[in-house]
């Protein structure tokens, strides 16, 4: 007998995920002088010692591809303010387009691009690629790391198919 609410097909589970707030980043790569990133909200911390995170990208990206040939990515924690960048990286324009066009970015230890404007960022250098369903988890690490000077600024947050963002007060809007 079936239960209300409880469904087992890839819709069910995207309308689930949909309830999960997350942070929202950019993971890029860069390899013989091409360089490209997307927008990510499959990324955490995996451990301090050694300093290791994850994210998970589907394997049809560029952004997949190119770290796949340079075994280096780096993550760029947005902020609130950076929703139209999110929307760029997140696919609204071409795979092939340069999506670092006009912004102002900076190269830590490998080379990968970070995004100068971000709330923080992450240089790796993946140890681990594990593939499983349509996505691959890279586990990076951590070879440098940033905090960005504008420590007041908030997160960019999805939550619900909307970005989202903290108040002061810590609570959302």
């Amino acid at each position: 007998m079936e239960q209300p609410g409880l469904y087992t097909d890839s819709e069910a589970l995207r309308l689930a995920m949909r309830r999960w707030a997350t942070g929202v980043t950019i993971v890029a790569s860069q390899h013989a002088g091409v360089r490209h990133g997307m927008t990510v909200s499959s990324f955490t911390s995996v451990s301090l010692e050694p300093p290791l995170v994850l994210v998970s990208l589907e394997r049809t990206t560029r952004t997949h591809e190119l770290i796949q040939r340079s075994g280096i990515f780096s993550v760029t924690i947005l902020t609130s303010e950076q929703q139209q960048i999110s929307d760029r990286f997140a696919g609204r324009e071409s795979e092939m387009s340069d999506r670092f066009a006009g912004l102002e970015v900076y190269t830590l230890v490998t080379g990968a691009p970070l995004l100068q404007q971000g709330l923080a960022g992450f240089d790796c250098r993946v140890v681990n690629a594990h593939s499983t369903g349509t996505h691959t988890i890279f586990i990076g690490d951590v070879l440098a790391s940033r905090v960005h000077a504008n420590s007041s600024s908030r997160p960019l947050i999805y939550y619900n198919r909307g970005y989202r963002r903290l108040c002061d007060d810590g609570t959302q809007q």
